[in-house]
């Protein structure tokens, strides 16, 4: 009888350990909801291209000084980070959101749809928050206000980072996580945790999914340069054709993926997304180019992809008279979700979300430069639902096109699984 007692009191100290947020809480995220929405739709009517955030970065400069927040500027050229001190001892944990949108001329139907212009690589096109990033934004300007507004509770140190330049950063400049890891957004204060979120139109709003250990894909994008010999197109023996041996190398990366590459380890994808060669009908020119991306989930496997691409264009280039240089460039790492940290924090989403809302997936060939933070502190990034409930996933929209589309409904559980990590994972280190 004294060992069921024991074990009813141990029960009851577990519980207590694991109390729920302060009381006032469920009313704080009701009352910011709104601004959710019209925060998201201000950011998607303003969209700007990565390191050219300066309208986005003020405004979430001025919101966050105008709560409270000791706020830095021009991170990572321009990038927010915000500091919230709470009111009870505990980690230090980063919350993190993304804020440039893409070179996209937006298609759908939506009253707030952009109509921003610019030139980007010469070229005048639409700029379009065509993944999301609005919505993340958004979704992190509402987690700070909530915890702002509950800091006597709040346990530890929150760091708030919205991050320019997840796209990509312009050629020739540096940017986006992996130059604000240089600049030292985990570093003072020391970041335990890192945990981030992207919106999915795939993914029916009210659900997060996830996946431990490896979950998005590394992202390198190479240039190819064949260089022939000139010729008359009626004459091709005379010369070397660099557009006829690029097609072969092309086909030859494709025989990386199916015939050199373990797949049942982890998937490789090579795509080849732009060539350029020649003038005239008749005219065999002198050099192609290629452009595209390498996309691996596993570390060792994207060297030994990146080893073959070189050994395969350098000799088919050679087996048909042609030069070539290969030119490959990593944009990203793989997205790895620590093990361990997923395991302890799991149990926080599903509280926020339901547990039949937290859904298990497979890894995915997208990519995600919030992988520099994982590479440096623990990381957990997961996928929020942005899709309608009810569509079918097959019929939605994708990322990055001119149609993309986000359910704004579900705002509210991004900020909620922000909270309930920030509470219980403090309340797990004790």
């Amino acid at each position: 009888m004294k060992q069921i007692f024991l074990s009813i009191s141990l029960l009851a100290a577990l519980t207590a350990s694991a109390q729920q947020l302060p009381a006032t809480y469920p009313q704080l995220v009701k009352d910011i909801t709104p601004k959710l929405v019209e925060w998201r739709r201000h950011f998607h009517q303003n969209p700007e291209l990565s390191n050219r955030e300066f309208k986005t970065g003020a405004f979430i400069a001025d919101y966050l000084k105008s709560i409270g927040l000791d706020v830095k500027t021009n991170v990572a050229k321009t990038g927010v980070v915000a500091i919230l001190k709470g009111g009870k001892p505990g980690p230090v944990v980063a919350l993190r959101a993304d804020i440039d949108a893409l070179p996209v001329t937006e298609r759908t139907p939506i009253p707030f749809a952009s109509k921003v212009t610019t030139s980007f690589n010469g070229q005048q096109v639409g700029v379009m928050h065509a993944c999301g990033h609005d919505s993340h934004t958004s979704i992190l300007m509402g987690t700070a206000t909530v915890l702002k507004k509950m800091q006597a509770e709040v346990p530890g140190t929150i760091v708030f980072l919205f991050q320019p330049a997840e796209e990509g950063a312009p050629d020739n400049e540096e940017g986006g996580a992996a130059l604000m890891v240089k600049e030292g957004v985990l570093d003072n204060p020391k970041v335990e945790a890192v945990f981030g979120l992207h919106i999915n139109s795939t993914v029916p709003a009210g659900q997060i999914q996830y996946k431990s250990g490896s979950f998005m894909a590394s992202s390198d994008w190479f240039r190819i340069k064949v260089k022939g010999k000139g010729a008359h197109g009626s004459k091709p023996w005379q010369g070397v054709d660099p557009i006829a041996t690029s097609s072969l190398i092309i086909e030859g990366l494709q025989h990386i993926v199916s015939r050199q590459s373990e797949l049942t380890k982890a998937p490789v994808v090579i795509s080849v997304g732009s060539i350029h060669s020649g003038v005239r009908n008749n005219i065999i020119p002198e050099d192609c180019e290629m452009l595209g991306t390498i996309r691996t989930l596993d570390s060792k496997m994207q060297q030994e992809v990146h080893e073959r691409i070189r050994n395969t264009v350098q000799h088919i280039a050679a087996a048909n008279g042609a030069t070539a240089e290969v030119m490959i460039d990593t944009k990203t790492l793989v997205t790895y979700n620590d093990p361990e940290l997923v395991k302890k924090t799991l149990p926080f989403l599903e509280t926020a979300a339901g547990k039949g809302n937290v859904v298990e997936r497979d890894w995915d060939t997208g990519a995600e430069d919030f992988s520099f933070y994982g590479a440096k502190v623990p990381a957990f990034f997961f996928y929020l639902g942005g899709m309608p409930k009810g569509q079918d996933p097959l019929k939605a929209a994708p990322h990055h096109t001119p149609d993309f589309y986000i359910d704004e409904s579900g705002f509210d559980l991004g900020v909620k699984a922000f909270c309930q990590l920030v509470f219980d994972y403090a309340k797990s280190k004790k």
